[in-house]
């Protein structure tokens, strides 16, 4: 199970050809920190916190502030040591072995493929909002939601999907200045919703604090832990940073802290002004996010509650006398989601060329393409997938399921930090997590929280998922893995280089 081990020293030693300027401070981190993590959770995901949690959404976003904090700082050592890409996948690969990474490669699949679909959808229910606001169009609800959520396609979340797609294969990239005008328009959106929701608050709004009690308050912190996904972009600046030992931990806490602060600030907007509580079903029965059950309930009372809402900051602000502020937010989410949508989609792409080039998955899927010389069949298979995604399941849902990969991820990272501790104590660290005795646990104990708080059928699709990796990679991957054969290649230097041949694993086939 362990022992196929790609070399630590071999991962490093093309890294540490390409050393990279070290300039970031802690400000600059947290900056980026916060541009990572701001963005489609708490747009999209605040109506699915309230039919969990109720106004308890508050304590649920610190719950998985929390989780993300220690996973990061676990996370941060990693990166520090092994800055080069592959995320987790390669830091799996290089402490707990071949079928470990394996499975931490298959589930960073839903991580990022099942989340770019999740975008897609909430990217879909502002648009259709914005549209209906601005031109009075009333789309049915058979083409703008998927059939779990009362309608049959969700189209403007499928063709969003395919044009991000079109775009990843023609190698567009987004530059440092329009992203930074990105996170500028979504800051200054949630700031503006603040502005104007908080001096109308009322505290009667938020009895009952915990309708559904404490169990809501968790399912709902393992839904919004999608709100916090991207504060790893910060781990992965470690090369990067002077002085790491003290700037990375201000940067991961400080980032986490400021969106942690922000998100509660939005949620108490919406809960003191339109109130948050569960819409249940006739019989007094909870009803779950993103099904049929909860659209029905929410047509009967014509959708007077946040909780129907597909826009809720947009509703929000509308319900309260600020529709153009509304249509602004709605705006801002439209223009702002879609570079999620990408970078998501690039994530997934970039794992599977490395998965391929390492043996583990088809050649075919590494081949690039002769004009745009970018990995454009996995990125075609990868679009096709997340428009599919988007076409048929409800946000909530997708948001889950990612969850469940992305926390598993973390998870495994934290244990190999642990244990790389203990087997190669002497190995140069950038940054060391502090008190790793204390945090990996709390990250490991935390992650496994929040992943079983998940509703019992995300658990059972990822334990689908994962049972359907096994088998892929017991019939196939370790078969043509290059590690097994005992090929090793040379990826970040020169990714054509053709493998090298090394002394085969003890069993090993030989070609």
């Amino acid at each position: 199970m362990f022992g196929r081990v790609k070399s630590l020293d071999a991962i490093l030693a093309t890294a540490e050809k390409k050393s990279l300027h070290r300039s970031l401070g802690a400000f600059q981190l947290t900056m980026l920190g916060i541009g990572a993590v701001i963005g489609t959770g708490i747009f999209v995901l605040t109506a699915e916190a309230a039919q969990k949690a109720g106004p308890g959404m508050m304590l649920s976003f610190v719950i998985a502030g929390f989780v993300c904090a220690v996973a990061a700082l676990c996370y941060a050592e990693m990166a520090a040591m092994v800055p080069v890409s592959g995320s987790a996948y390669t830091y799996s690969y290089a402490v707990m072995g071949e079928l470990i990474a394996w499975m931490v490669g298959w589930a960073l699949i839903l991580e990022y493929a099942v989340s770019a679909g999740a975008v897609s959808v909430g990217w879909s229910g502002y648009f259709v909002g914005w549209l209906n606001s601005s031109f009075n169009l009333n789309i049915p609800l058979t083409f703008v939601r998927g059939p779990f959520d009362g309608g049959l396609i969700n189209v403007p979340g499928m063709l969003v999907a395919l044009l991000v797609t079109a775009l990843l294969v023609k190698g567009t990239k987004e530059s440092a200045t329009f992203n930074a005008v990105l996170v500028g328009v979504k800051i200054t959106a949630l700031t503006a919703f603040i502005a104007l929701t908080i001096p109308v608050i009322k505290s009667g709004q938020f009895t009952p604090f915990a309708p559904l009690g404490f169990a809501g308050i968790s399912g709902a912190a393992a839904s919004i832990f999608f709100a916090y996904v991207g504060f790893d972009a910060v781990s992965t600046a470690a090369e990067e940073t002077t002085n790491p030992q003290r700037n990375m931990p201000i940067g991961l806490i400080g980032s986490l802290a400021v969106c942690t602060i922000f998100y509660m600030l939005v949620a108490a907007g919406v809960i003191g002004t339109v109130g948050a509580q569960p819409v249940f079903g006739p019989g007094g029965e909870i009803l779950s996010p993103g099904t049929t059950a909860l659209s029905q309930a929410c047509r009967s009372i014509q959708d007077a509650a946040v909780v129907c809402s597909k826009e809720a900051l947009a509703w929000t602000l509308k319900q309260i006398g600020f529709p153009t502020v509304g249509w602004l937010v709605g705006a801002a989410a439209i223009i702002a989601l879609p570079s999620v949508i990408l970078m998501m989609m690039f994530g997934q792409t970039r794992i599977f060329f490395v998965m391929s080039r390492d043996g583990l998955l088809p050649e075919f899927f590494s081949r690039l393409h002769p004009r745009f010389h970018t990995p454009y069949v996995i990125t075609l298979l990868t679009g096709v997938f997340v428009a599919l995604f988007a076409a048929f399941f409800p946000v909530g849902l997708l948001a889950d399921v990612s969850n469940s990969g992305t926390l598993f991820a973390f998870a495994a990272v934290s244990i190999a930090v642990f244990m790389l501790r203990r087997t190669d104590p002497a190995r140069r660290r950038p940054f060391r997590t502090p008190a790793i005795v204390i945090v990996a646990p709390l990250a490991i104990l935390g992650c496994v929280y929040l992943f079983f708080s998940l509703s019992a059928v995300t658990i059972e699709l990822f334990f689908g998922w994962a049972f359907v990796g096994l088998i892929v990679y017991f019939l196939y991957s370790r078969r043509t893995s290059h590690v097994g054969r005992g090929l090793v290649e040379v990826h970040e230097t020169d990714p054509d280089a053709p493998p090298v041949p090394v002394a085969p694993l003890p069993g090993a086939p030989v070609d």
